[in-house]
């Protein structure tokens, strides 16, 4: 599914008015019908309702929202607010197809003055006051009237977008002047905005509301961000062939693992050869070869050297596909080792956890990572290799242009994993919970990826596959466990019911 910018939305309506045709004041009647129907399924009409209206289309959208309640027999306080004389066409025309309803709602159009109504425990409050197409932080009497629509007990269904939020970037925005909805009937698609954990305060739940906007417009309109769900992930699968044998499928080298940080290994390793690989070769400290060979008797162990550290690169000759990081450490011997390890990688690579923290502090030598290479950071490893960020906005546009620098990819993980490509184009994925916060699981997320690549799946195809198995194990885990008690290892146990699931979807 697409996500498209202010910019974007604004293009699609003006395509779907050109092309279905269909006039644009009867493409908002549309958009408020499905709007009017998503408030009727949530809210009887024994609920009082105070519509906020603006002077843009967001407003009108309000007004014919507030027309179409009164219809069915809604209480409404209808207040349009035009300070500066300045309606959009389309709310005009609602303002007055409001004015001119018979039983129509009381209508209250501020242009200087505002006395505000009631708004007590049990109200709807409709914010119908700006939407998609806001660019500057809300200020003055508008800022005034969200902090009052704030500070009420009623409930607060924003249209579209919660006022003061804008769909992208927020990062110089004022975060006391935007409204906190419970809930967000947003139009035909998901907002960018809305995928980023400091702004869940304001939109509250998200439903998204199909308003019949142009189909081609939708395919032609080529958008830089997109959310990944089944339908995106199925025609990636390859075919298991019947002949396969564990020659066929892969052989995956893993480097992982210090002294005292063998579980690291365990969870990537483990991870890896459930998803489907022939083989898994881990390159440990001395010390961890019991370990790892009693927990994953799958797997061969190649013992490094040293006793306790990672300290020498092997060679990837007869590897489809490498991973370096997990629980590795950082001492010098360490880091030079996993730097020589990637550049001499003769197979797709990923780099994680403690390859990250090397990098970090060594930045000169991200140019010499392989074409190709897969980072996988959590947050605050992205922003020790590329800087401190304001927000997740930020955070995201970093992660982008480093995968673009590099000519890489970085899956950066959290709530909604950003897999961020070296065209710039940057996959959300939608499985995965709150229970899956816990350590360990970004560990079997590496393994998960480097079993994909070492059975011939493309980085690309890695990345989104990956990502969303991860997720959709984790789902399967906690609808059974519950998020609280969920471990990374229980991921890893519910990844074979997350690849049926795929298989049979």
């Amino acid at each position: 599914m697409k996500i498209f910018t202010a910019a974007q939305i604004r293009e699609l309506d003006h395509y779907t008015i050109e092309h279905e045709p269909i006039k644009s004041i009867d493409l908002m009647e549309r958009a408020a019908r499905a709007l009017t129907q998503a408030i009727n399924d949530r809210w009887d009409n024994s609920v009082p309702v105070v519509v906020f209206a603006g002077p843009g289309n967001n407003g009108g959208d309000a007004l014919a929202v507030a027309r179409m309640l009164t219809e069915q027999g809604y209480q409404v306080q209808t207040y349009l607010f035009n300070i500066s004389g300045k309606l959009s066409a389309d709310c005009a025309e609602n303002r007055q197809r409001l004015m001119t309803k018979k039983g129509r709602p009381l209508l209250t159009e501020v242009t200087q003055e505002f006395d505000p109504p009631q708004l007590d425990a049990g109200m709807l409050i409709v914010d119908g006051l700006f939407g998609s197409g806001l660019n500057k932080p809300l200020a003055g009497g508008f800022a005034s009237l969200v902090k009052y629509i704030n500070n009420a007990p009623a409930q607060v269904v924003s249209i579209d977008v919660p006022s003061g939020l804008m769909t992208e970037d927020n990062s110089l925005n004022v975060r006391a002047n935007i409204v906190r909805a419970d809930v967000t009937l947003t139009l035909q698609h998901q907002k960018l905005s809305f995928l980023f954990a400091e702004h869940q305060q304001y939109i509250g739940e998200v439903e998204v509301l199909d308003i019949g906007l142009s189909q081609e417009g939708i395919d032609n309109i080529s958008a830089q961000f997109t959310l990944t769900d089944i339908d995106d992930v199925l025609p990636l699968m390859k075919e298991r062939s019947p002949f396969a044998h564990k020659g066929t499928m892969g052989h995956a080298l893993l480097v992982a693992g210090s002294y005292g940080m063998a579980g690291a290994a365990i969870l990537a390793a483990r991870a890896c050869m459930r998803s489907g690989v022939g083989k898994t070769t881990i390159h440990t400290p001395r010390r961890n070869v019991a370990i790892l060979q009693t927990a994953v008797p799958e797997a061969v162990i190649h013992p490094d050297r040293e006793e306790t550290i990672f300290s020498e690169p092997t060679s990837t000759e007869g590897f489809q596909a490498v991973a370096v990081g997990p629980g590795i450490g950082t001492c010098e011997q360490t880091a030079i080792a996993m730097i020589a390890q990637l550049r001499r990688a003769q197979c797709p690579a990923v780099a994680d956890a403690d390859a990250l923290n090397i990098l970090a502090t060594r930045h000169a030598w991200l140019q010499q990572l392989p074409k190709g290479i897969i980072l996988t950071p959590h947050p605050k490893e992205l922003e020790r290799l590329e800087g401190q960020c304001t927000d997740s906005y930020e955070r995201l546009m970093k992660a982008q242009q480093l995968a673009q620098k590099l000519q890489g990819y970085v899956v950066l993980k959290g709530h909604h994993t950003a897999v961020c490509m070296p065209n710039g184009h940057v996959a959300f994925n939608t499985t995965g919970n709150a229970g899956m916060a816990t350590a360990g699981s970004g560990d079997v997320l590496t393994g998960i990826i480097l079993g994909l690549l070492a059975r011939g799946y493309q980085q690309h195809d890695a990345c989104i596959i990956g990502v969303y198995l991860h997720g959709l194990a984790g789902d399967l885990a906690a609808n059974d466990l519950g998020q609280e008690s969920l471990m990374a290892s229980d991921i890893i146990n519910y990844l074979p019911k997350a690849f049926t699931a795929l298989r049979n979807a």
